[in-house]
């Protein structure tokens, strides 16, 4: 008699439980069928996309230039070694001025003090290890506006005593009309690579839901051939450097509807 009415106990809960959930249901205006219909409705009406990376390049001929001189000194002591530091790079400093080279487009960029390490002999022979020697370094980062004159400069500070250059990099001073005309290529870029897609799965592309510009991993950069370490004008002529062309590419990421 006991089992029987904790059975019937535990029965009438449960259809409790059930009137309840459906009486919710009625308040809130869906029966269950309709709940799950609405779910499925919902699912459904979720668009389908497809998402693509178009990519736009445009050559362009550059028109400033960028290069690290740098002056290299090593003596027995710090006063020594940056007074003629500071010798040498006040003399490259009058050079550029003489070149042409505003001080706006003049920046130091590094300058480092310290004692090189003694020598090594492989051997175990003895070696002099009383005289340090300090090492000092100074460089400016200059910008070049007129590029028919990238080499005279190079060769002027060189001879002024600069012993370190850093490379040439050409660029362009205001790169936003390209910038945009290199979009223009990257969304009809997108838009061939959507089509293509969606065709081969038997479908077509709809509208646009998004689009944005990829930063990095070949989003906006520039390809340039000279690039930085190798020589340039080392005292000799002025004639060696040539700017060429330039390659910038951009990238977008759009989404598209499709049917």
């Amino acid at each position: 008699m006991e089992a029987r009415k904790s059975w019937m106990v535990a029965a009438l809960s449960v259809t409790f439980l059930l009137l309840m959930g459906a009486l919710v249901l009625v308040l809130a205006g869906l029966s269950p069928s309709a709940a799950q219909a609405q779910t499925g409705a919902e699912a459904s009406a979720l668009p389908r996309t497809i998402t693509v990376v178009g990519e736009g390049k445009v050559r362009i001929k550059p028109d400033v230039a960028q290069t690290n001189i740098g002056v290299d000194v090593r003596k027995s002591t710090v006063k020594e070694a940056s007074s003629e530091a500071k010798t040498v790079m006040d003399q490259v400093l009058k050079v550029l001025e003489a070149q042409g080279i505003e001080d706006k487009d003049i920046q130091t960029s590094g300058f480092s003090i310290y004692v090189e390490s003694p020598p090594y002999d492989p051997d175990g022979a003895p070696v002099d290890k009383a005289q340090p020697i300090y090492h000092v370094t100074n460089q400016v980062s200059v910008t070049i506006r007129d590029l028919d004159k990238v080499g005279a400069v190079l060769d002027a500070a060189i001879e002024a005593g600069a012993n370190n250059i850093y490379g040439v990099n050409f660029s362009l001073a205001d790169p936003t009309t390209m910038q945009s005309e290199a979009r223009k290529k990257a969304v009809a870029d997108a838009k061939a690579k959507a089509n293509e897609l969606a065709g081969l799965v038997g479908l077509k592309v709809d509208k646009v839901v998004s689009i944005s510009e990829v930063i990095g991993d070949r989003g906006g950069y520039y390809s340039n051939a000279f690039k930085p370490g190798l020589p340039v004008g080392l005292g000799g002529g002025g004639g060696s450097v040539s700017p060429g062309e330039l390659e910038l590419s951009l990238q977008l990421q759009v989404v598209y509807t499709i049917q």
